[in-house]
């Protein structure tokens, strides 16, 4: 796929985005993704034959490390690189897809789920692990912590949307990770 693809399935996917995180699951359909994009049925089939395709690729996004670590950057700044994004994230209640994904969970997609949080949680644990081998992070139970880390912030997320948090909260969330894990 080319360079021109690829820009519109991304184009495609932050437009869907923002329709899931606005609506739901089930409220979008492909005729508001043609709206969104500008694309006709055709252009927006091209690419996708459905939104819960879409959808699987927005949600199978991941944060990139692996590279890192083979490259030997540090730990810390990878840490503080995937914090900065998830604090983002949680103060974006907007862009929450926390009902969206509730709803496709519950659309019989639950083995999925399980692929992305173990994959996920493999990232946290292998970041975890190569920052204990180089002596930036305190020795922990690298799958104990990979999972508070993860729930926590599932948490923020879904409750984003219901309480309004200030920037603090995202930070608190920020800071307890550190301590967890720096030296």
């Amino acid at each position: 796929m080319g360079a021109k693809a690829e820009n519109t399935k991304e184009r495609i996917r932050q437009e869907a985005y923002r329709l899931f995180a606005d609506k739901g699951f089930k409220e979008v359909t492909m005729t508001d993704i043609c709206k969104k994009t500008g694309l006709s049925r055709g252009g927006l089939y091209r690419y996708y034959s459905s939104t819960g395709e879409i959808f699987s690729e927005i949600l199978s996004k991941e944060y990139v490390i692996a590279d890192r670590i083979r490259k030997q950057e540090s730990a810390k700044a990878i840490l503080e690189d995937m914090l900065w994004e998830i604090k983002g994230e949680i103060m974006d209640k907007e862009l929450s897809l926390s009902l969206a994904i509730y709803e496709y969970a519950n659309l019989g997609n639950g083995e999925f789920f399980n692929h992305i949080h173990k994959n996920a949680k493999k990232r946290w644990i292998s970041l975890i692990r190569y920052g204990m081998e180089m002596k930036e992070f305190k020795k922990v139970n690298a799958e104990q912590v990979s999972e508070l880390i993860l729930y926590y912030y599932q948490g923020l997320r879904m409750w984003s949307r219901v309480i309004p948090f200030d920037k603090q909260v995202a930070e608190y969330y920020a800071d307890t990770i550190r301590k967890m894990l720096l030296m």
